[in-house]
């Protein structure tokens, strides 16, 4: 291992199995497996391989990630980077032409204040207990056609201004049709 503008370099030769942890920036050239905790940067380059869980402030990957990455601000994956396995960072970039196969999460969402329009912070990276199933959330059932033609006949009541309300999730947006004889 190499210093170089304080970051330590883990060179293209060099095979590491086990526990990584550390205070400062890490580069990786070689190959890494098994865990890797650290409270700063970690940058892997091209020829780089990383087959390990991750635990980082920041992660910027331009070579190869197996493993799930977990980032207190952010991960990026740059055009040359792959990556094969779950993020969990507030702030998530991928770039066009990276390749990911995984799940991303960016904590969660405030929904009330997105139906109110405005932008909440993230809170807390936590996994949802379970998830909701797609059946679960059903579309609103079709109107026979008197109740379509009497809904039509009735004055549209007026919305306030601001953005569309949010759908929620799962929820299904119909546009109903009634052909009149």
């Amino acid at each position: 291992m190499a210093t170089a503008n304080g970051s330590t370099v883990i060179g293209e030769s060099i095979l590491i199995n086990g526990g990584l942890q550390g205070d400062e920036d890490l580069t990786v050239r070689g190959r890494v497996e098994g865990t890797v905790t650290l409270t700063r940067t970690l940058v892997v380059e091209p020829t780089g391989v990383v087959k390990a869980e991750v635990q980082v402030k920041n992660c910027i990957i331009a070579g190869v990630v197996i493993g799930n990455v977990t980032a207190s601000e952010s991960v990026e994956i740059t055009k040359e980077g792959r990556m094969v396995g779950d993020i969990a960072a507030p702030r998530v970039i991928i770039v066009d032409g990276a390749s990911f196969k995984g799940r991303v999460d960016m904590g969660e969402v405030d929904v009330s204040a997105a139906e109110r329009g405005e932008r909440a912070a993230p809170r807390a990276l936590a996994r949802p207990a379970s998830r909701p199933s797609l059946g679960a959330a059903r579309a609103p059932a079709r109107p026979a056609p008197k109740e379509a033609a009497a809904a039509e006949a009735a004055p549209a009541a007026p919305r306030p201004p601001g953005p569309p309300p949010a759908l929620g999730m799962g929820a299904v947006k119909r546009k109903v049709v009634v052909k009149r004889k």
